[in-house]
């Protein structure tokens, strides 16, 4: 499928116009808003703006880079985004408020339609050759350096693999996309 290097995706606001974000992947193809099954995209978020709502849509969050920010949900609930590549998940149709820990932040998201799809993202850091099966969607390469048969991934770049054989290399940090149909 290629490699998506993050620079080449244009970033768009939020739905809610108070952030930016660049899509690495949605599916199917093409789908907007309104239609996807799945979505990945890395957000950046400079200030307290409070999320966009996606009503429906089952969402997981990970830090990529910056000191972080604690998410306050209607609910209650508060959680500290603070240590990169640790996934969180929460519904997309809550109302998120955002304090950042410091300066701007980017960050790594996965939306899943409720009721059609489910998923997460897992992280490897084990340098060495794994095996990628049909239900892994994308692979990211946060840090470090990841070998596929399309060529090589740096941090920022991502890669479809649909399934095969990749290799990550020491010091490196992959976030894998896993989606799945529910039946």
């Amino acid at each position: 499928m290629g490699i998506l290097h993050l620079a080449d995706c244009p970033a768009k606001p939020w739905k809610n116009g108070l952030g930016r974000t660049r899509e690495l992947a949605v599916h199917p193809p093409g789908a907007g808003m309104d239609d996807f099954l799945w979505r990945v995209s890395v957000a950046e978020v400079e200030s307290a703006a409070p999320f966009s709502a996606f009503p429906g849509i089952d969402r997981v969050i990970a830090l990529l880079a910056g000191d972080g920010f604690t998410m306050k949900l209607d609910d209650g609930c508060t959680h500290a985004l603070t240590t990169p590549c640790v996934p969180f998940a929460f519904p997309g149709e809550a109302g998120v408020d955002v304090a950042l820990a410091g300066g701007p932040n980017r960050d790594f998201n996965l939306m899943l339609r409720r009721g059609r799809a489910r998923g997460g993202i897992e992280v490897w850091r084990t340098a060495g050759t794994q095996q990628a099966d049909a239900a892994i969607v994308l692979v990211y390469c946060a840090h470090g350096r990841i070998d596929t048969g399309d060529g090589v991934l740096h941090a920022g770049d991502a890669w479809r693999p649909g399934s095969g054989a990749f290799v990550l290399h020491e010091n490196t940090l992959a976030l894998t996309v896993r989606v799945e149909a529910v039946t």
